[in-house]
């Protein structure tokens, strides 16, 4: 998937869902950086599955991040992010309570970053619908079903927890 400009895909992703980003919300750059990622990277972002299992630990470990005032980073320059690796280690040591936290609910921060990605995805295609100016930008072909259709069935649990982060 592809946006027009940073500022919009920012102005789109992190109101939406700020409550899973809320750790380190440069990895919602990973869109952003999309364009230049390796194929591999790419193909990797595309094919990441959810499940209750991995939604249930995005759903604790923000909580958790919460709890412990962890706040949002600004994200790199994207001349910094050359693939997912380089994305997620810039992330995890942002704050040095992240990369415990996210091993604690049993993440790798490659997972964690793919986790939340899947997820800012599957959020784009449903919120696009309702939006087509935003439709234009999303490649139906790179679409994960499974993921929009995970999205669509735990979007009023995501909405609650959104609403009970304060807009964070």
């Amino acid at each position: 998937m592809k946006m027009p400009s940073r500022l919009l895909r920012m102005r789109v992703l992190l109101p939406l869902l700020a409550v899973l980003v809320s750790i380190v919300p440069l990895w919602a750059q990973a869109q952003v950086a999309a364009p230049g990622l390796p194929e591999a990277d790419k193909q990797a972002i595309a094919s990441y599955n959810l499940n209750e299992d991995v939604f249930n630990r995005l759903v604790a470990a923000t909580k958790e991040a919460r709890a412990q005032g962890i706040k949002p980073q600004q994200p790199p320059a994207n001349a910094q992010v050359h693939n997912l690796d380089d994305l997620a280690n810039q992330a995890v040591g942002s704050d040095p309570r992240i990369a415990p936290l996210i091993k604690k609910h049993g993440f790798t921060p490659r997972e964690f970053l793919l986790a939340n990605i899947a997820l800012m995805n599957a959020a784009l295609v449903v919120q696009s619908r309702s939006q087509p100016e935003m439709a234009q930008y999303i490649d139906q072909s790179k679409v994960n079903k499974a993921n929009v259709s995970f999205y669509e069935a735990h979007q009023s649990q995501i909405a609650a927890l959104q609403s009970s982060g304060g807009g964070q």
